[in-house]
Parts: C-alpha cells; sequence; structure tokens
C-alpha cells in the first residue's frame, strides 16, 4: 500500500469517528448526560479528517508501468502539458484530478476460438486474396502506449483506442495485404512477405493514433469448405501421381535389371562357344602335328616288319609277291 492509499484510509477513518462522537454526543445530550468535552472532540476529529482528506485528495501514486493525465480546473486547457510519471506526486486538491494510463504491452487477438479475444464468438478476419479466395485469419497484436504522447491520445481516444483504434487498423491491414497475395502464395512461398507487409501496415496505423506496435503475430490462415476439399483433392492426386510415377520408374529398373542378366547370359554363352571351338582348334592342330611326325616316321622295312610281327608266329607257309624283300629272322642252329 502507497502513501497516497494509506492517507486515505486514514481519512476515511478519521471521518467515521467524527461522525460517531456527533451520534454519541447527540444521544447522550438527550438523555441529559452530555458528554464533556464533546465540542472540542468533534471540532479537532472535523479539523483532523478534513486535513487528512485534503492532503490525500492531493497525493497521487502511479505504479511503476503507470503515467497519468492531471485534469486540472485551473489550466486553460483543462490538463497540464505533460504527463505524470512513476511515482508519488501532488495535485492540487479537489481541483485536479488523475487519470491513469498502463503503457504495459497488451495483446488484442481475434481468432476464430471462442474466449481467445474480447469478441465472444468466431472473431477471425475474414479476406479475400488476388485470385478471389475467401479466407479466415487468426491474429495478435502486441502494442503499448507510447509515453511520450499519452496527453493527445488521452485528447483523441481516452480509454477507447482499443476498440476503436487497435482493432479497425489491425483488421483493415489484414485485410488489404491478403488482397495483394494468391491464395497458394499466402500458405507457401509469400506467407513471411504477407506478415511482414501486415505489421508494416498495422505499425503506421498505431503510431498515427499514438500506439506503438511491440509485435503481430499471423498464426493461423483457415480456407472455406470448398476450397479446402478442393486443396485435399489436389493432393490426393498429386500422390497418386507420385505413386504412379514410382511404379512406372521401378518397372523400367526391373527391365533394365532382366536386360542386363540377359545380356551377362549371352555373353557367357559366346565366350563359352568361343572357348570350345579355340580347343577343338588346338587339339585339330596337335593331332595335324602328330599325323605329319608319324607319317615321316614311316618307311617301306619299317611297315614290313611291323607286318611279319603281327602274323607271327602262328603263320607255315606264307607266299610273297616276287620281287618282295624277304625279312626274316635268324634262326641259330
Amino acid at each position: 500500500m502507497n502513501i497516497a492509499s494509506a492517507l486515505q484510509g486514514l481519512a476515511t477513518f478519521s471521518w467515521l469517528v467524527f461522525v460517531g462522537i456527533i451520534i454519541l454526543a447527540v444521544f447522550r445530550a438527550s438523555r441529559a448526560r452530555p458528554l464533556k468535552g464533546a465540542v472540542s472532540i468533534i471540532i479537532i476529529l472535523g479539523v483532523l479528517s478534513l486535513i487528512l482528506t485534503t492532503v490525500s485528495a492531493g497525493l497521487v501514486f502511479l505504479q511503476a508501468d503507470q503515467y497519468g493525465i492531471v485534469i486540472s480546473a485551473i489550466q486553460p486547457t483543462g490538463y497540464r502539458p505533460e504527463p505524470l510519471t512513476p511515482g508519488l506526486h501532488w495535485v492540487v486538491p479537489f481541483v485536479e484530478n488523475v487519470k491513469s494510463y498502463s503503457i504495459a504491452k497488451q495483446t488484442y487477438t481475434m481468432a476464430t476460438a471462442t474466449g481467445e479475444g474480447p469478441v465472444s464468438g468466431d472473431d477471425s478476419i475474414q479476406a479475400r486474396t488476388k485470385d478471389g479466395q475467401q479466407v479466415y485469419i487468426d491474429a495478435s497484436v502486441i502494442y503499448s502506449i507510447d509515453p511520450a504522447k499519452l496527453v493527445q491520445l488521452h485528447i483523441t481516444w481516452q480509454n477507447r483506442f482499443e476498440d476503436n483504434v487497435v482493432r479497425p487498423v489491425t483488421r483493415s491491414a489484414i485485410r488489404d495485404a491478403v488482397s495483394q497475395y494468391g491464395v497458394e502464395e499466402i500458405v507457401s512461398t509469400k506467407r513471411a512477405d504477407l506478415e511482414q507487409t501486415i505489421s508494416e501496415a498495422i505499425s503506421q496505423g498505431l503510431s498515427s493514433n499514438n500506439l506503438i506496435m511491440v509485435d503481430f503475430l499471423l498464426r493461423n490462415i483457415r480456407f472455406s469448405d470448398e476450397y479446402a476439399a478442393a486443396v485435399e483433392q489436389k493432393q490426393i492426386a498429386e500422390q497418386q501421381a507420385l505413386q504412379a510415377a514410382f511404379v512406372v520408374q521401378q518397372k523400367k529398373q526391373e527391365a533394365e535389371q532382366a536386360r542386363q542378366v540377359a545380356q551377362g547370359q549371352a555373353d557367357a554363352v559366346v565366350i563359352a562357344a568361343q572357348g570350345e571351338a579355340q580347343a577343338i582348334m588346338l587339339k585339330a592342330q596337335a593331332q595335324a602335328q602328330a599325323n605329319d611326325i608319324l607319317a615321316k616316321s614311316l618307311t617301306s622295312e619299317l611297315l614290313t616288319y611291323t607286318y611279319i610281327n603281327k602274323i607271327a608266329p602262328n603263320v607255315q607257309v606264307m607266299y610273297l609277291p616276287s620281287g618282295t624283300p624277304l625279312l626274316l629272322p635268324a634262326v641259330n642252329p
């Protein structure tokens, strides 16, 4: 509790005591038992209550996040030109009073879900894209009062700035920005650009009305049921096309694999045939060389000798053509 509030409480208590003493003095006087020193006590309590009330009315304490506008009956304009800063201040009692404003950050939300913002029910922003699609946007804007411009804000809007400035400026900026983009852009490649465009427009709109935009949050983008169904069908078709392309690619790979296997088998047959032909040729060459050597080694004497050895020893009489040389083994006597 600050000193100004304490003095106000003390002044209220002193007035209660003052009234209580008056009632007690009247009651005892009606019973012919007057309260001794009642008049002095009443006067002292009255003066003390008046002093406490006057002092408490002149003291104003502002919290760390508060600034105050002094409404003054002695100022030509009706107010002091400079706002009061946080802390304890003195104003002229009963002639001046203070209207306090919080300069802390505040959030204003407009969303589909009930209870997320100050407006009950669906408070999302309806906007139409460049290509004519209806979208619904959930957004929050974080802002604060500009302390240096508090007096002008009070004169222009007083405490109506949230409904009359923050809300309409934000909704207008969102609608204007969305109309510059296509529906596919704002949900993919251009979403960051859209958010930046909205943020700049809101900042400019609030600044011209003595407020400061701290941040803008583009929370969600929702489509109409018809467009959402169309997007879903498109995604399904794209998935099916990708699946079909995958199957085609798989078949191509299988065909290429089969072709390579067949080519390998054909190459193996050719290599085997070439090897067999080469083996036959080498064998034929070896046989030819053997025959040639054999032919050169066969003389008439060798053939006769071999012939006689084949028919001996069972032959007893043998007729030979005339002129044929006779080769007989030598017989020892």
